[in-house]
C-alpha cells in the first residue's frame, strides 16, 4: 500500500487569514480606483455635444434596416394610424386562419393569397429601399 505523506505545517499557508487578506486589499484597491475615477468625472465631466431633446429628432437619423420601411410609412400617413396600420395588421394575420376555416375547392383563392402576399412583399422592399436612400 502507499504510504500517505502529510505536507508539513512549515511548508503550507493557511487559506483563511492570508487568503480573505489579500483578497481585502484587492477590493480596497478597485473602490479607490472606482472613487477617483468618479471624482474625476465631476470635477471634468466629458460632454460630446448638446444633450438630448426627446421632442426633436434629427434628420440624419435612420432607424435600423428592419424598421425602415416602418419609418417610412409615418412620414405618409398621421402619426396615430402610422402606428395603427402594423398592429392591426400583425392581429389580422393572426387571426384569419380563424375566419378562413371552410376548404378550398378551387386554386383561385390561393393565387390571390400568393399574389397579395407577392404586392405585400414588394411594396415592404420598396418602402425600404426608399427610405435607406431618402
Amino acid at each position: 500500500m502507499s504510504e500517505i505523506t502529510h505536507a508539513k505545517e512549515e511548508d503550507s499557508i493557511p487559506f483563511y487569514p492570508d487568503h480573505l487578506t489579500t483578497e481585502f486589499k484587492v477590493v480596497v484597491g478597485l473602490v479607490v480606483i472606482a472613487f477617483a475615477i468618479g471624482i474625476a468625472g465631476l470635477i471634468s465631466p466629458v460632454g460630446i455635444g448638446d444633450p438630448a431633446d426627446p421632442m426633436n429628432t434629427p434628420a440624419h437619423v435612420k432607424p435600423e434596416w428592419y424598421f425602415v420601411a416602418l419609418y417610412q410609412l409615418l412620414k405618409f400617413v398621421p402619426k396615430t394610424l402610422g402606428v395603427m396600420i402594423p398592429v392591426v395588421g400583425v392581429i389580422f394575420l393572426a387571426l384569419w386562419p380563424f375566419f378562413d376555416s371552410k376548404p378550398e375547392t378551387t386554386k383561385k383563392p390561393t393565387r390571390v393569397r400568393f399574389i397579395v402576399a407577392v404586392i405585400g412583399v414588394i411594396v415592404i422592399i420598396a418602402m425600404t429601399i426608399w427610405g435607406e436612400v431618402s
